[in-house]
């Protein structure tokens, strides 16, 4: 498999799987893991996950930006770990900013639809959500269907 393929082959775990962990650094370099969901985006080699600002995880990715996020298969014999910088979007402020409309985008992609998007805009205000973008740079691990 060439290098190329066995990065495609890596970074479609990330589109056939919606959870995983994300991987940040604490401020003593140690590292903090968050179960989290997430959507990949091939076009643009991103993975985006819906943050809260007040969380440890956020105000580790402010301080330094360098994150890990891990997706395994059910089966645990193919895994995926996608190394990146991260980009972190505006707090949600208003139900219709461009936040609130990036975090719509990533509930469809990842939920479907929801069944009061009014609630969910003023909720993603009031949670003061933003987006993690975290823009793959490297990824290793185990592909689907190699060596098992």
């Amino acid at each position: 498999m060439t290098q190329d393929a066995e990065q495609n082959a890596l970074l479609a775990l990330l589109s056939e799987l919606h959870d995983g962990v994300l991987v940040t650094l604490k401020r003593d370099g140690r590292p903090q893991l968050s179960n989290v969901m997430h959507a990949y985006y091939p076009d643009e080699r991103v993975v985006r996950v819906s943050l809260t600002d007040d969380r440890a995880k956020t105000r580790n990715l402010r301080r330094d930006p360098r994150a890990s996020y891990h997706v395994t298969s059910d089966d645990r014999w193919a895994y995926t770990v996608a190394e990146g910088t991260a980009d972190l979007s505006p707090v949600a402020g208003d139900p219709y900013d461009g936040t609130v409309e990036e975090l719509i985008r990533l509930y469809r992609d990842i939920n479907g639809e929801h069944a009061d998007w009014d609630d969910y805009r003023a909720a993603m205000v009031r949670d003061r959500r933003l987006v993690l973008r975290l823009r793959v740079e490297r990824a290793y691990g185990i592909p689907r269907g190699a060596g098992a």
